[in-house]
């Protein structure tokens, strides 16, 4: 005969409920303390929703990612070091399964494109965050992509506009090596500087920055900065 005192034992069912609702871990990158302290007041106030780890530039993110057990990473675009575009990249090559928000000030077709391409599976605003980034991470937490409104127009037109004037690079077109020297070209780093930031030889330095020129058809250092600021790597 049952104890009527007694609290009743957990069941399998009890326990997969209290699994059901355990909040969306969250990785929070951008460079700015300031943005992230407002970013995380807005998350961390949702029940499902919990900051675990903090990064100031793409670098930080991926070593956080190794040592935090995350679903989402919300992600600033232009950062020094390594931006959110590259970190992006590479996060989504460590955890496969990892979703990646973007969170940018910028309204830009570019930096949309190169996010998705990237494996972002969403792109919001920072002047509207506060409206949209709580949906944004539960959409991608579904697997539902989320664009600010108007981003889909704008992806449409701008691709097709590309296609018709056969402007459409192929994806990969350079290696991530190379990618991380033109993003230290573009901010007007030396060779020297480049070689003991990368731990190459300058001498490997001179030949991706030729590689460079060949590959995209340039001509200088400014012609580099201005593919640079195209492709997202650094801000204008």
């Amino acid at each position: 005969m049952t104890d009527p005192a007694q609290p009743p034992e957990p069941t399998a069912s009890s326990a997969s409920s209290d699994d059901a609702v355990r909040p969306i871990r969250i990785l929070l990158t951008d460079d700015h303390a300031l943005v992230r302290r407002g970013v995380r007041l807005i998350l961390d106030r949702e029940p499902d929703l919990q900051v675990v780890a903090e990064a100031g530039d793409g670098a930080e993110a991926i070593e956080a990612a190794r040592g935090h057990d995350i679903d989402l990473a919300v992600m600033d675009i232009a950062m020094p070091r390594l931006t959110g575009l590259q970190a992006t990249r590479e996060l989504v090559a460590l955890k496969p399964g990892l979703r990646v928000l973007m969170l940018t000030m910028h309204d830009n077709e570019q930096y949309l494109f190169q996010a998705l391409k990237a494996g972002a599976c969403g792109y919001v605003l920072k002047s509207v965050a506060d409206r949209d980034l709580v949906a944004a991470c539960r959409a991608a937490m579904r697997n539902e992509p989320f664009l600010y409104p108007g981003a889909v127009t704008a992806l449409i037109r701008s691709y097709l506009e590309r296609v018709r004037h056969g402007e459409e690079n192929p994806d990969q077109l350079l290696t991530p090596r190379e990618e991380e020297v033109l993003k230290l070209v573009a901010e007007g780093h030396s060779s020297k500087d480049i070689a003991e930031m990368l731990f190459i030889s300058i001498k490997t330095v001179h030949r991706h920055r030729a590689n460079l020129l060949h590959k995209l058809g340039l001509r200088d250092r400014l012609e580099l900065t201005r593919y640079a600021i195209r492709a997202g790597l650094i801000e204008p």
